[in-house]
């Protein structure tokens, strides 16, 4: 039983998630919890396929880089919320987490400048070592001159 949403994500760098983009399933929700868990869905599993999407497709490599049990080999998000009674709130919390994976991927990485330390750092660096190499030395046992 699969559904379709309403809702539209809107995320930090102003790309949107279409309602094309996510589809939900409602299932029964595991563990303790009285008579209703047996018989309302309340729980919910949201899909969200990376490679169909509407986001731009270096957005999409890094989504795919990353390192997430909730990312499938077919670059499908899945997540399931059942925390809560009922499923309108259980489609908040999903959606509230695939917000934050994504996000969190939106941040572009810094590209990393290769720097040279300066004559200046090399030479304490070296002054600290022998330093600390007279120190070490002076600890010695001494050792009477025949």
């Amino acid at each position: 039983m699969t559904q379709r949403t309403n809702r539209v994500l809107q995320l930090s760098t102003g790309h949107i998630i279409k309602e094309s983009d996510v589809s939900w399933q409602a299932v029964r929700s595991q563990g303790a919890g009285g008579q209703n868990v047996n018989k309302v869905a309340t729980a919910v599993h949201l899909r969200f396929d990376i490679k169909n999407s509407s986001l731009p497709d270096d957005f999409k490599q890094r989504l795919m880089r990353k390192a997430d049990k909730r990312i499938t080999k077919d670059g499908v998000i899945v997540i399931k919320s059942q925390s809560h009674r009922t499923q309108e709130a259980n489609r908040q919390a999903a959606l509230q987490r695939l917000q934050e994976i994504l996000e969190a991927a939106a941040i572009r990485p810094k590209k990393r400048i290769a720097t040279r330390p300066t004559k200046s750092s090399q030479r304490k660096r070296l002054e600290q070592k022998s330093q600390r190499s007279q120190t070490k030395s002076l600890r010695k046992a001494i050792r009477p001159d025949d």
